[in-house]
């Protein structure tokens, strides 16, 4: 089976030789949600813009489906949904045309776009302010707006940076629901997050970066083993020091 995410020995070294990240490797398979997880500036979020095409890199090797993001990058971003920590969305169009643009870049046909806007809309309790400008929304509706766009298309990788930063409880559960619903089709899920106890719970594998270096990553069982994701955490950033 081949992996919808492969990242062969990826190296980002920023000016005066100061490596962000350093040979790191992974895959995530269809049907995965993989965890990504370290301090702040441990590497995640370069290791993330560089997967979406937004950030080029100097050594090793990202395909998405089998394609290389540095040789294919129209094919990869077709293939990839990406929502960063803070999504920097249009102030000055509303929701609905926001998502309607979302779903003419990836041709999302009309009955279908319209069935999936009104399902994730009303989960997410913003149906009545999609006729809204974009400028009106607090952070959280925001967030939701930008993970509707995401999933309108069904993409075979999303990749998320730290997901639940600023969504209430009942979206964080639902957001969850919807992860959970897009890897049963066959697509994979790759984040960051530090909120450890939801990933503990909802991913199949996790890995750990420190420094630009990963130091554990594979199956949730084996890296937790009969502790918690907290502590293996805090034992292998301790040990690593």
């Amino acid at each position: 089976m081949q992996a919808i995410l492969e990242i062969k020995n990826f190296t980002k070294t920023y000016s005066q030789n100061k490596k962000a990240v350093d040979n790191l490797s992974l895959s995530v398979m269809p049907g995965e949600i993989h965890g990504f997880i370290g301090h702040n500036g441990a590497g995640k979020t370069t290791t993330i813009r560089a997967i979406v095409g937004v950030m080029d890199f100097n050594d090793g090797e990202i395909l998405i489906a089998g394609h290389s993001i540095k040789k294919e990058p129209v094919k990869c971003k077709s293939l990839t949904a990406y929502i960063p920590d803070n999504p920097d969305i249009y102030d000055y169009i509303t929701g609905i045309q926001y998502l309607s643009y979302m779903a003419d870049m990836f041709s999302v046909k009309k009955k279908q776009r319209e069935v999936l806007i009104q399902k994730y809309a009303e989960v997410f309790g913003i149906t009545d302010s999609l006729g809204n400008l974009i400028s009106s929304y607090s952070h959280g509706m925001k967030q939701k707006l930008a993970l509707i766009g995401a999933f309108l298309h069904s993409p075979k990788l999303l990749v998320l940076d730290e997901p639940f930063v600023g969504l209430d409880p009942e979206a964080v559960f639902h957001l969850k629901e919807f992860m959970r619903e897009l890897c049963n089709q066959g697509s994979a899920i790759f984040f960051s997050t530090h909120v450890l106890e939801v990933a503990e719970k909802l991913c199949d594998k996790v890995s750990i970066i420190k420094q630009g270096k990963m130091v554990v990553s594979g199956s949730m069982e084996n890296v937790r083993g009969s502790d918690s994701l907290e502590n293996v955490f805090m034992e292998v950033v301790e040990n690593e020091k």
